[in-house]
C-alpha cells in the first residue's frame, strides 16, 4: 500500500460480503435430460466461507479481503463492527487497523 492518503475511509472504500466455494467439485452437473443445473447446496455447503472485502470507491476491480468467515451470519456481523470503524477512522487509520499487513518489516 505504501501511500498515505489523508481523508475518511468511507470515502475511499465501501465493504462487501462475498460467498467463495473452495471446493474442487465441477460448478455445473451435466444431464442428459437437461442442459445443465446447479449442484444441490448441501453437497457445497462444507466448503463455503465468505469473505468481507474492501472495495476501492474508484475501482470496483480492487478489493481487498479483511476477513474469512465460516457462516453468511458471522460475516454480516462483523462486517456492521467494520461498517462503524469505517465511518469514524480516517483513511490510513482504516488501513492500519484492517488491512493485511505486507510481508515488508
Amino acid at each position: 500500500m505504501g501511500r498515505k492518503v489523508i481523508g475518511s475511509a468511507g470515502e475511499f472504500y465501501r465493504l462487501r460480503v462475498t460467498r467463495v466455494d473452495e471446493g474442487d467439485s465441477p460448478d455445473l452437473e451435466w444431464r442428459e435430460d437437461i442442459l445443465w443445473r446447479t449442484p444441490p447446496s448441501a453437497q457445497l455447503a462444507e466448503q463455503e466461507i465468505y469473505q468481507v472485502e474492501a472495495v476501492e470507491f474508484d475501482n470496483d476491480d480492487v478489493a481487498t479481503v479483511l476477513a474469512r468467515f465460516g457462516s453468511q451470519e458471522e460475516a454480516y456481523t462483523w462486517l456492521e463492527s467494520a461498517e462503524d470503524d469505517l465511518a469514524e477512522m480516517t483513511n490510513t487509520e482504516f488501513e492500519d487497523a484492517y488491512f493485511p499487513q505486507s510481508a515488508e518489516v
